[in-house]
């Protein structure tokens, strides 16, 4: 014990007893923040933090024996002589005061109400001599009290004092080896486990435990050697601590346990924060030493020379001794870091790093300890050793200190050593999994790499950043490793990465991608699609059909059209193809051949129309094709584009084919809006010169002038004529106008033409589309006609409109006579009397007879046959009501211009439909006058009349 270095981790501060204290001092105890004294003339003094008294009290008649504060309540109890009451009754008595109940003692002095006396032998308990006393506070105000005595016995009192509800028993000591004699008890100390309670019992010959909670409680026999003297004390972990000449003992429940061997008598022995406290008295010197051993650390925290020590206690986090000549030592232990500063000036680093241990220090002292410790090795050049004690720092410790010092290539081992700790504590960032990647990359240690990427749990627990490693292997060329982490990790985009852009191994990574869920599958395509469609065209596109056709189930459904809804569209995969067309037109093909009303169709079928219709695709497939082949032999290369060239017209005249097919399929008659967008076809034909397709939209859409300006664009005049034979028949819904247009065409041609106008003549006439006067306008500009073209077709004219003048000439003529002989009429029936001579009811064909009413029509009626309707004949009426309603009619059809004009445009010779509104005397040969209402109304309908 000799080898341990003593060290000054306590300071000591000097006081005395005060004056006022005359007794001398014969036991002490302290709590609740004060220092209690009882003295040989039976008064207790109480003395505050400053050892300045407090008050005092006369507690018993004669000497206090023993006290003792509690922690828990406010009362001392002491143990004392008084005077006897009875011959009979032992003078021994423990009284309890309450500090909380102070009571008036004459005028000057004041003390605590005492609560309770009680006495201490009886009948039962005989008295002996007090050799010791300890109390528990079980529960306060249940107490337990143990009383030691010379003859080995010991009193137990258990309950509420205060109340007198208490329990005595007796307990014995084992007796000594010398003739069964019982020796004095030297010592007690009570040790609670759980809700047992614990006795140690020391004599000089013997340590018992006995279970006071038992029914019967038994001595256990821990040692059959004791103590002389009352060296006796507990530890924080209910251990008895005994001192003797030779050595300090230890004992547990099962026995003795350490042994310290400090050599000396022993004084005074305590516990005071896991420090063991000791007076020893050295017989040589016959001087006493107080000693604080750290019995964790092996060292002698303090120790100092003291005088003869009476009484030893603990208070206000210091040890306080009291010596034989009334004077006081405080003993204070020192803050942390004042000890450790000590420890570090003289580079005790390891005693300091077992002192912040065993003290319980938090994380951050301790970690700031092991770094100065760290850093000293380090400049001892020892880097193994300062490595080991940064280890231990991690998580407390910025890691950037310690990479700092290892960044040398001749430490880079230590380096590798601590980085892979930062890992398995959970503690490495991104930069730290990069540096350690590096170094097993630079160190070329395969073996650990392996370790550190393909070990079972470090992926699973996440021990470094995924990406990171991933990123540092590929710089690395470590391929085979990033590419497991990414798979292991479920980092499908950094996978394919991988296989796509440094392994090329395509097929894999389309094994891989169909092994995915539809939904990762089709955002995984369309990241790397561009690269599998260049190298694996039919492949990628089997795998598209498959995620925009099948669910999860793996069954296509053409026919439902909520689940096409679900899964991803075609439109979304362009992007892809950008390099590569006419992978995409086999795409869109195959999607609209197996998916009939897909959500998308209108935007795959302006796609696909785009692709068939561009002049650009051979050329870019060509031109990627002599890229390709510049490895090979130059007249190799030249006979392979040479047979792309000879097939490149075959292609476009195949794919106009499908445009043109695409065209008319997806407008079917029944629909009125195609499956695609009509302006952007029309621009797509109508930029790429594809006339068979514009003639097609131009028609669907009725834009028949437009039809026929691409044949005159493309001087295709018999196509010209029999277009407008099929459009300019307005019997089927065509525009007779076209002819007028035609015939415009052909007289500003500039050429002779004269069999095509013939044709149109012909046609004209025969829908009576242009008058003769209006054909011979139009066809004098063109000086290359003559006047044999349209003699034919003068004279039949001319003989046509002779007959129908002499057809309306006969009809004038009737109309005449017609109207003469009503006017005739209507004269008659005003000026010359009328005579009825009809017999017989018209309507019963009975004879006449009064009354009788009769009709300007010449027909008579029985007034009883017409009933109440004597106005109107019965016979005429129909058709009176008939020419009524007509007019009626007329008179509206006149306040309606819209309808005028509508008939006037659809009919063959708008004259005739003139005509006949004036000859129904609908209109009126006057023209109204336009007024502010009639707004922006068309000069046409301002030149009629309507009558009311």
């Amino acid at each position: 014990m000799y080898q341990w270095r003593k060290f000054e981790f306590f300071e000591e501060k000097n006081s005395k007893i005060p004056d006022e204290i005359e007794g001398q001092i014969s036991c002490c105890s302290s709590g609740r923040g004060r220092i209690v004294l009882g003295t040989d003339d039976g008064v207790v003094s109480l003395l505050d933090r400053a050892l300045q008294l407090q008050f005092s009290f006369s507690a018993h008649s004669s000497s206090v024996l023993f006290l003792q504060q509690l922690k828990q309540c406010n009362f001392i109890l002491t143990v004392g002589e008084d005077e006897k009451i009875a011959q009979k009754q032992s003078s021994m008595c423990l009284k309890v005061f309450d500090l909380d109940k102070r009571q008036e003692e004459g005028s000057s002095t004041s003390g605590p109400e005492c609560i309770q006396i009680l006495r201490i032998f009886t009948t039962q308990f005989p008295e002996a001599k007090i050799t010791s006393f300890v109390v528990l506070e079980e529960a306060p105000p249940v107490i337990l009290i143990a009383l030691g005595l010379d003859n080995g016995n010991i009193y137990c009192i258990h309950g509420d004092i205060a109340r007198e509800r208490i329990k005595r028993f007796k307990l014995e000591a084992a007796s000594s080896q010398t003739g069964g004699v019982r020796s004095a008890i030297t010592g007690l100390g009570f040790r609670v486990d759980g809700q047992e309670i614990q006795l140690f019992a020391v004599t000089p010959g013997s340590v018992s435990l006995f279970n006071v909670h038992a029914h019967t409680p038994k001595c256990h026999l821990l040692d059959q050697i004791g103590s002389e003297a009352s060296c006796v004390a507990m530890s924080d972990h209910s251990e008895l601590i005994i001192g003797r000449p030779e050595a300090i003992y230890f004992y547990e429940v099962d026995g003795r346990g350490p042994c310290w061997a400090f050599e000396g008598e022993k004084k005074c022995v305590g516990w005071f924060r896991g420090y063991l406290v000791c007076v020893i008295a050295d017989q040589r010197t016959e001087k006493n030493t107080f000693n604080i051993y750290d019995l964790k650390n092996h060292l002698i925290a303090h120790s100092i020379a003291v005088e003869k020590v009476s009484h030893m206690v603990c208070e206000w986090g210091s040890i306080v001794l009291l010596m034989v000549d009334r004077s006081v030592t405080l003993v204070s232990e020192k803050d942390m870091e004042s000890k450790l500063d000590m420890l570090f000036k003289k580079n005790l680093y390891a005693t300091a790093i077992n002192l912040v241990q065993s003290q319980q220090a938090d994380a951050a002292a301790t970690a700031e300890v092991l770094r100065k410790y760290g850093d000293h090795l380090y400049s001892k050049q020892s880097y193994d050793e300062a490595m080991k004690q940064y280890i231990d720092t991690i998580g407390h410790l910025e890691p950037s200190y310690v990479i700092q010092k290892f960044l040398d290539a001749q430490r880079i081992h230590n380096l590798t050593h601590y980085l892979e700790k930062l890992h398995e504590k959970g503690c490495a960032s991104k930069d730290h999994t990069t540096l350690l990647l590096n170094c097993y990359t630079k160190l070329k240690d395969v073996e650990k790499l392996n370790v550190f990427i393909k070990s079972e749990d470090s992926v699973g627990e996440h021990r470094f950043d995924v990406e990171t490693a991933i990123r540092v292997c590929r710089a690395a060329n470590y391929h085979e490793h990033a590419i497991y982490v990414a798979q292991k990790s479920g980092k499908h985009e950094w996978y394919l990465k991988i296989l796509l852009e440094d392994l090329g191994r395509y097929e894999e990574a389309l094994r891989y991608i169909n092994t995915l869920e539809p939904s990762q599958a089709g955002v995984t395509v369309k990241e790397y699609g561009k690269i599998l469609i260049e190298h694996k065209p039919t492949e990628t596109i089997q795998l598209l059909m498959k995620i925009c056709t099948e669910g999860e189930s793996g069954k296509m459904s053409s026919s439902n059209g909520h689940f096409l809804s679900m899964l991803p569209s075609p439109v979304d995969f362009l992007n892809i193809f950008v390099h590569s067309p006419l992978s995409l037109m086999e795409f869109l093909e195959k999607y609209i051949e197996k998916v009939k009303d897909s959500p998308a169709q209108v935007e795959i079928h302006d796609t696909l129309l785009e692709l068939y219709l561009s002049n650009d695709l051979d050329s870019l497939s060509l031109s990627h094709a002599t890229k390709d082949e510049n490895r090979f032999h130059r007249a190799e290369t030249k006979t392979y584009v040479d047979a792309l060239l000879n097939t490149e017209k075959k292609s476009f005249q195949e794919r106009l084919q499908k445009a043109l097919l695409l065209l008319e399929s997806a407008w079917p008659l029944e629909q009125e809006h195609p499956l695609y967008d009509v302006d952007l076809a029309l621009i797509l034909c109508e930029s790429n010169h594809f006339k068979e397709g514009l003639l097609f939209l131009y028609e669907k859409l009725k834009l028949y002038k437009e039809v026929i300006a691409c044949y005159m664009q493309s001087h295709d005049h018999a196509g010209l004529i029999a277009c407008c034979k099929r459009l300019g028949d307005s019997g089927n819904g065509g525009d007779p106008s076209l002819w007028v247009d035609l015939l415009k065409y052909f007289s500003e041609l500039g050429e002779d033409c004269s069999v095509e106008v013939k044709q149109v003549l012909s046609y004209i006439e025969k829908y009576d589309i242009l008058p003769p006067i209006i054909v011979l306008q139009i066809l004098s500009r063109n000086p290359c006609l003559t006047v044999s073209v349209i003699k034919d077709y003068i004279s039949r004219k001319l003989e046509q409109e002779t007959r129908m003048i002499e057809d309306s000439r006969i009809a004038i003529e009737m109309y005449q006579e017609q109207t003469v002989s009503m006017r005739k009429e209507t004269q008659d029936l005003r000026t010359n009397a009328t005579i009825f001579q009809l017999s017989k009811c018209t309507a019963c064909n009975f004879t006449l007879d009064l009354p009788a009413v009769h009709f300007m029509c010449m027909h008579s009626f029985h007034q009883r046959c017409l009933g109440d309707n004597e106005k109107e004949c019965p016979v005429c009426e129909p058709e009176y009501r008939r020419v009524f309603e007509m007019k009626r009619k007329l008179e509206q059809n006149s306040r309606n211009e819209k309808h005028f004009f509508q008939q006037l445009k659809s009919s063959q010779d708008g004259f005739s439909v003139i005509a006949e509104y004036f000859g129904k005397g609908i209109i009126s040969k006057g023209s109204r006058v336009p007024t502010a209402e009639d707004g922006e109304q068309s000069n046409e309908s301002n030149l009629w009349q309507i009558e009311n």
